[in-house]
Parts: C-alpha cells; structure tokens; sequence
C-alpha cells in the first residue's frame, strides 16, 4: 500500500511539472498568410503527384484565377456538391474566395510525368479527332477551342487539360453526362458538350491527354474565340465577385 502511495505521489508530481512546464513554454506564432490558411486544401490538392483513389483531387496549383473562383463559389453555393468542400467553404465570402483564387492561380508546382499511354492507335486517332477538329455535324467544338492550342486553359476562366489524371477525367466526363452533383446543378456548355460524346470517345480522349508531356514555358491563351465566349457566356458572367 506504501508502495502504491508512493508511486501515486511521484505520478501527480510529475504531471504536475509536465503541465507547468506546457503552460510556460512560449507560444507557437503562426504567420497570418494566404499560405498557412490555404492549407487544409493543400491535404487533398498537395504539392506531391496523386494515384490510386487521390487522383480523384485534382491539381489547382497555376489554375485561371476566374476558373479557381468560379468552382469555389460553387461549391460554397451548393452548385456543385461535393460535402467536405462545401463544409470547407460554407461561411466564407466571394472577396475572400477571389483572393484563395489568386493564391492557387500563381502558385508554381511541377508537374507529374506523363501517364502512360492506355489507348489503341484507333482511339489515339479519334482523340485527336475530337481534340483538334471536334465533330461539327454534332455541334461538339475542338477541345482547342477553349482550352488553347496547348490545352493549358485559357485566361481567366478555362482551365488546363494536360497533367491530370485519366481516371479524373473520366469521371468529370460522367459527371457532367449524367447530370452529377460534382459537377453542379446548373446546365453549361461543357455539360452540353458531354452529353454529345460517348463513352468510348470519353475514354480515348482522357488516355491521350493523360500520357501528353507539358510544353516548356506553357501557360494559358490569353482570350477565348468569339464564338465559344458567347456559347460559353454563363461561365464568363459568373466569374464576377457578388
């Protein structure tokens, strides 16, 4: 029972001097930046390359600021819907979403290596098809068009097409095909675009943008042709701060 009390007593006096020794260590000062608040985003859209199921978060570092607010107030909105990105974004306002846009927006990341190729030469054919000339009896434009010779984006609000996984692509294509929360509620000229596209056209596409390498010293097109601004209008209009 001595032996109990005693080794009772030396436990309290220690915590005791661990909690003493806790309180009187000086605070932790954390820089009050757009980098330290910006980094519960950076657990899912980090710095390092994604596989498997985190493929699915795709990159936002270098993206169009018009693009990044876009998505963001979307998601705040509910207009598109994924829950712990509304959670995240739930009380914040549109001034403060533009400037996390502009934070993403210049960020510098490398770059993952290209994946590779995961289509036949018939479906390399048909993407490029698709990619660089489109299919006008179907009123689907080139992805070129908006996305840029490149297919970097095209500033402000069209984001790039190269770097991203295949798999995250194919599920972005369902997603607007099927009308999917992700990819919001409301009808744009993208979700148009998908509805016109079959599965295997999908396919092909994402496998021959997934394995293409970046272009040196790339970045967006400066402007999107008249006649895509105008049939893309609502992706334009909405890219304003309420």
């Amino acid at each position: 029972m001595r032996r109990l009390i005693l080794a009772t007593l030396l436990f309290s006096a220690g915590l005791a001097n661990a909690v003493e020794a806790v309180s009187a260590a000086a605070p932790v000062e954390v820089p009050d930046t757009m980098a330290e608040r910006v980094k519960p985003c950076v657990a899912c859209h980090g710095l390092e390359d994604k596989v498997g199921r985190d493929a699915y978060y795709p990159r936002i570092a270098g993206k169009p600021k018009g693009y990044l607010f876009n998505q963001l107030r979307s998601f705040r909105d509910g207009l598109r819907y994924y829950q712990p990105m509304t959670l995240l974004l739930a009380n914040m306002t549109d001034q403060y979403l533009l400037e996390m846009a502009a934070y993403f927006s210049g960020l510098k990341q490398p770059f993952p290596p290209p994946e590779r190729m995961a289509a036949s030469s018939a479906q390399i054919k048909l993407a490029r098809q698709l990619i660089n000339q489109g299919d006008p009896a179907r009123q689907i434009p080139a992805c070129i068009q908006c996305h840029g010779n490149e297919l970097m984006g095209t500033a402000p609000f069209i984001p790039g097409l190269l770097g991203l996984p295949r798999i995250y692509m194919i599920a972005q294509f369902g997603a607007w095909r099927n009308g999917g929360l992700i990819r919001g509620q409301t009808a744009d000229c993208m979700s148009e675009i998908a509805k016109q596209l079959t599965t295997e056209e999908t396919n092909a596409v994402a496998a021959w943008l997934a394995a293409q390498p970046i272009p040196e010293n790339s970045g967006p097109a400066g402007t999107l042709p008249v006649e895509m601004a105008r049939r893309c209008g609502s992706i334009v209009q909405s890219a304003t701060v309420q």
